[in-house]
């Protein structure tokens, strides 16, 4: 079964990391899916009926973004508050329509890994930043897996470097998508 690729970048056209990361899952139609919502939603007004269904059509999905103000772009916290209502992903008589699927986060980061964490000029892990998604989606019954991240593209914007990224979240893609939900990895996937 495909995986669904949600994409939510306010500007790919300028982007280096997400757009390349785009630009190689389109190759694969047969595995992704890839629906951008900054594309198919310009005005921020978000068809919840259809983007329902088509969370229903899948069984593993991904929310690729850039990593901004320690969180997500605005249209993705748009997306979840506006789609995972009451009665459709969770309440008593929601059939909670998300549970069992396998979900999951593909960042890029702007600076290295070591300054994400304590004693350092971010703090708090990226994991520790990332905990409202882990929540969210365990309350919808969702099967929530460790996320990929890659880092320190702000400095690092080499060619490269990029290049670098692309088979590494092909392979975090192949690899966790495919793990039946007991074997879950004990720690996030981190390039």
């Amino acid at each position: 079964m495909k995986t669904l690729i949600i994409v939510t970048h306010p500007d790919i056209e300028n982007s280096l990391v997400n757009k390349r990361w785009v630009e190689e899952l389109n190759k694969y139609p047969e595995k992704f899916t890839v629906h951008q919502l900054y594309k198919v939603y310009p005005d921020g007004n978000i068809d919840v009926i259809a983007e329902q269904k088509m969370i229903e059509a899948y069984d593993k999905i991904v929310f690729q973004f850039p990593v901004y103000w320690h969180s997500c772009p605005s249209l993705l916290k748009k997306w979840i508050d506006d789609v995972l209502i009451y009665g459709w992903a969770y309440g008593s008589k929601s059939g909670y329509k998300m549970s069992g699927k396998k979900v999951t986060l593909a960042m890029s980061a702007g600076v290295d890994e070591y300054e994400y964490n304590p004693g350092e000029k971010y703090r708090y892990t990226l994991k520790d930043l990332t905990r409202p998604f882990d929540l969210t989606f365990e309350y919808v019954k969702a099967d929530y897996q460790p996320f990929f991240a890659y880092y320190g593209i702000e400095l690092n914007a080499s060619k490269e470097w990029i290049e670098k990224s692309v088979p590494l979240y092909l392979e975090f893609l192949e690899g966790i998508l495919s793990k039946p939900a007991s074997q879950k990895p004990s720690a996030n996937t981190k390039y």
